[in-house]
């Protein structure tokens, strides 16, 4: 009998990388936030900024995430941020808790390197995110990044 193990964030490897580039949201999440694919272009031009990780059950690659790390928000110094940069659940795999478990990891993973907030922008819509961050703790702001809310949450 084979005992089951808890999600984990891994790091993108060769093993993992088509399943990553496999993910897909549900087609009415597409707006929302980009492939995976882009995402880790972004890594690769951005390693020191990017936290790119993919969301492993058992064997199975179920999500994506990525944290941004001390971005200069306005290119000015004055306002460094981190937080989650994309979430990407594979449209099977929603609703099962690994969302939640995605965002409490990158949480962890901030305050470990002395992060006091967690920042996250999402697309306002019917099938957009908002909710899902709202009952995870952030804190909407009035401030909008390109169209996107931003939300915050105390760490």
């Amino acid at each position: 009998m084979t005992t089951a193990r808890a999600p984990r964030l891994e790091k993108i490897t060769p093993a993992n990388l088509e399943a990553a580039l496999a993910l897909r949201v549900r087609p009415d999440q597409e707006f929302a936030v980009d492939p995976v694919a882009h995402s880790l272009a972004e890594a690769y031009v951005r390693p020191d900024k990017a936290w790119p990780r993919v969301i492993v059950d058992d064997d199975r690659v179920v999500g994506f995430v990525m944290a941004f790390l001390d971005i200069d928000w306005r290119d000015d110094g004055t306002d460094v941020r981190s937080g989650l940069w994309r979430l990407n659940i594979a449209a099977e795999e929603q609703g099962k808790g690994y969302g939640r478990f995605a965002v409490t990891e990158v949480a962890q993973e901030l305050r470990r390197r002395g992060t006091k907030t967690l920042h996250v922008t999402w697309h306002p819509g019917e099938h957009g995110p908002e909710n899902f961050y709202l009952t995870m703790g952030f804190e909407k702001t009035a401030e909008k990044v390109n169209d996107e809310h931003v939300g915050v949450l105390r760490l």
